[in-house]
């Protein structure tokens, strides 16, 4: 649909791979802050997509807490293993990063505004990481569902670089890619940041505004 999905340079290939499990982690029905469904199917009028902004837990809370966002979660994406366990995903041998889905309703919040969070609150020049956490699942990525996400994140990304280049920043690492299967992390992980507020993810800041 989108060309050629390459694996980025610094993840695993698919044989390589942890083998991963058939059964998926169980997870709560609800999201711990707003009540609403975790997992699918949703309602026909929403739409989604799935980031990767390293520590999950800090980029999860950046999103429910927009107004339009429907229902996050934390969880594993962009990789081989299926079904992994975060112990599994911290080796750098499933593939994934750590990553968040966001499933929004476009009458209340746009994919621009879902970019602006994205782009302003990690630094996407960092390679396979986010300030001291190193690897491949602390990449920075997004994963589109439709030909016209993937466009706009492409666009999204290039005037985004214009104005980190214009600042002296380097090149946007991100990856973007077609969303494949997004694998919800374990219940400890969900809304974490919520459930415990002294928490602290590492995140790398550009500090430069999308728009």
């Amino acid at each position: 649909m989108f060309g050629l999905n390459r694996t980025p340079a610094g993840v695993p290939a698919a044989e390589d791979c942890l083998p991963g499990r058939d059964t998926p982690v169980p997870v709560p029905a609800a999201h711990y802050v707003n009540g609403n469904p975790l997992v699918g199917p949703f309602p026909d009028h929403l739409d989604s997509i799935v980031v990767g902004m390293g520590c999950f837990w800090g980029a999860e809370r950046f999103f429910w807490q927009m107004p339009g966002v429907y229902t996050t979660a934390a969880g594993y994406a962009g990789g081989t293993t299926p079904n992994p366990t975060y112990q599994e995903t911290c080796t750098s041998m499933t593939g994934h990063t750590e990553a968040v889905l966001v499933v929004f309703d476009p009458a209340q919040v746009s994919l621009d505004d879902l970019f602006k969070v994205f782009w302003e609150n990690h630094d996407p020049t960092q390679y396979m990481g986010q300030g001291n956490d190193r690897g491949s699942q602390y990449r920075t990525a997004i994963y589109t569902n439709s030909d016209e996400q993937h466009a706009a994140a492409l666009a999204s990304r290039d005037a985004y670089q214009a104005r980190l280049t214009e600042t002296g920043f380097g090149e946007i690492t991100t990856e973007i890619a077609p969303a494949g299967h997004f694998y919800y992390a374990e219940e400890y992980h969900q809304q974490y940041l919520a459930k415990n507020p002294g928490g602290y993810c590492n995140h790398g800041f550009c500090q430069v505004s999308y728009s």
